[in-house]
């Protein structure tokens, strides 16, 4: 893929809209704005997480178009590229002026219909980038853009990367993982993420929730014992109850964490990579345990908190590296363990696109290194007969079922019970477990 590259000569690129900004904030030009700058931070390797910090102090109708841009423009990984390679004779030593044009062209994408209207929104949102220095050539890039469109996504139908949205090393190795699922698999991830909801089982029952949020206007299916999925995405203070715990945001595959290690009342449980905490809420809230938190990331271990709270739920949280056990191990053994580990989050892109920018193929290496060495130090607190629920968000089978045949041939005293590989659907996103026993 082409890199932007940045100029010595040009002025220094913000992470905000000049204070001086003189567009509107309900205005088009405005969001293509905000969703540049959020663009071109992804491109430059930071998350989108992080990125999306710069628009927390915009108006909240403003902040919603902008993340919509860009995660419209992320998701359409190689596209936008593509078409500027064939529109631009180099680089633009601008990247956020690139980013804009990116933006520029997702948007003329799924609207032709308002095409004039989104060349003319960009150019002004070009006037607020780099003193106006490359209105122009936004202006010209767009318009011939629109001339040669046809032509354009007919070659673009060739170029692999384009096509189908994603690095090609990514879908080298889904092809030879799941030689028939594939372009399946990438569909899913080109797509929109289904809003599911879970019911918290202490406040209430899913049957009356879910008749509460028919009566507001929120239809919603059951896809879980305690999981509704939303026919159209809400936002989160429109959920009746949200505010008082009775329900939280879940991807229905990640709730198969607590229906797989199945929790019993009195069990000592321990979280290992607990942030952000839903998984850890979902255990609490199916049976009465004594469940010990960890993270590693102190302000993610806050956001667990928070969720407990919300919930009326209780746990003992901690920030700490679930290896190095003299920080916080009391010495005695877990009846079961959750072992949600780190990993290339391959399965949840169509949440997190801005990972087909930020994952390098040797990544999966290294992902699978930590994997196996979290693996064989929980092992070692598990109680005899004890149960391990081993977690990823990934599709890559490195860090899957490999990943577990490896850790059996090396954990002799350890037995599959369960292994449940959910690929990317409509109805949740791409998960895999396996449950393991330690021998008594």
């Amino acid at each position: 893929m082409r890199k932007s590259a940045q100029s010595d000569t040009l002025p220094a690129q913000r992470a905000a809209p000049p204070a001086s900004c003189r567009l509107p904030s309900d205005s088009l030009a405005f969001s293509l704005l905000l969703a540049a700058q959020v663009i071109s931070a992804v491109r430059s390797g930071k998350s989108l997480t992080h990125a999306l910090t710069t628009l927390s102090r915009e108006a909240p109708a403003a902040r919603s178009a902008a993340q919509d841009v860009a995660f419209g423009t992320l998701r359409r990984y190689g596209c936008g590229e593509f078409l500027l390679s064939r529109l631009l004779e180099r680089s633009l030593p601008h990247a956020a002026t690139e980013a804009l044009l990116l933006a520029a062209l997702y948007r003329l994408h799924t609207r032709p219909d308002a095409a004039h209207m989104v060349v003319d929104q960009a150019v002004a949102a070009a006037g607020e980038l780099a003193a106006g220095a490359f209105k122009g050539l936004v202006n010209g890039v767009l318009r011939n853009y629109l001339r040669q469109r046809e032509a354009l996504h007919a070659a673009m139908a060739d170029d692999d990367e384009a096509a189908q949205q994603h690095p090609s090393w990514w879908l080298a190795r889904l092809r030879r993982a799941y030689p028939d699922r594939w372009p399946a698999i990438i569909a899913a991830g080109n797509g929109q993420p289904p809003m599911t909801l879970r019911v918290n089982r202490r406040r209430g029952m899913l049957d009356g929730y879910a008749a509460r949020l028919q009566a507001a206007g929120w239809p919603a299916h059951q896809v879980g014992p305690d999981a509704l999925l939303l026919h159209k995405a809400a936002a989160v203070d429109a959920l009746p109850g949200f505010a008082d715990g009775l329900v939280s945001i879940q991807d229905a595959g990640a709730q198969r964490a607590a229906q797989l290690l199945l929790p019993l009342a009195g069990e000592r449980i321990l979280d290992a990579c607990a942030a952000p905490g839903g998984k850890t809420a979902h255990l609490l809230e199916v049976a009465d345990i004594e469940l010990l938190a960890l993270d590693i990331d102190e302000s993610r271990t806050r956001r667990i908190v928070d969720n407990l709270r919300r919930l009326g739920l209780a746990a003992t949280v901690k920030v700490a590296d679930c290896r190095e056990s003299e920080q916080w191990w009391d010495g005695q053994p877990f009846d079961a363990i959750l072992a949600d580990v780190p990993c290339s989050a391959s399965g949840v892109v169509r949440r997190h696109p801005d990972i087909k920018y930020l994952r390098r193929e040797s990544d999966i290496r290294r992902f699978a290194h930590l994997q196996a060495e979290l693996l064989d130090q929980l092992w070692r607190f598990l109680k005899p007969g004890g149960r391990l629920l081993y977690a990823t968000c990934s599709v890559f089978p490195e860090e899957n079922g490999a990943q577990i045949d490896a850790f059996l041939v090396r954990q002799t005293d350890s037995l599959r019970l369960v292994e449940e590989t959910l690929l990317p659907q409509e109805e949740h996103d791409g998960f895999y477990y396996a449950l393991l026993r330690k021998a008594p």
